[in-house]
């Protein structure tokens, strides 16, 4: 017996133009962080066009990397 898919679908009510935006009222917590590691450096973050960079030691390419925002 086939399924009616419209009878699984659950509809999400959202509000238009409100898409994967954090409320403007909250402003989170600091959090804390552990995580177990080789190296870690402190740098600031500088401005790229549209974005942020981060330049890194070249003996780091090609590990993986955990960023978090400190400030």
């Amino acid at each position: 017996m086939p399924i009616d898919r419209a009878d699984n679908e659950k509809t999400i009510e959202r509000s238009p133009g409100k898409r994967n935006e954090p409320p403007t009222d909250h402003i989170p917590a600091k959090v804390k962080f552990e995580i177990y590691g080789e190296e870690m450096i402190e740098k600031k973050v500088k401005s790229s066009g549209n974005s942020g960079r981060v330049y890194l030691p070249p003996n780091w390419v090609g590990h993986q990397v955990k960023i978090i925002r400190i400030d």
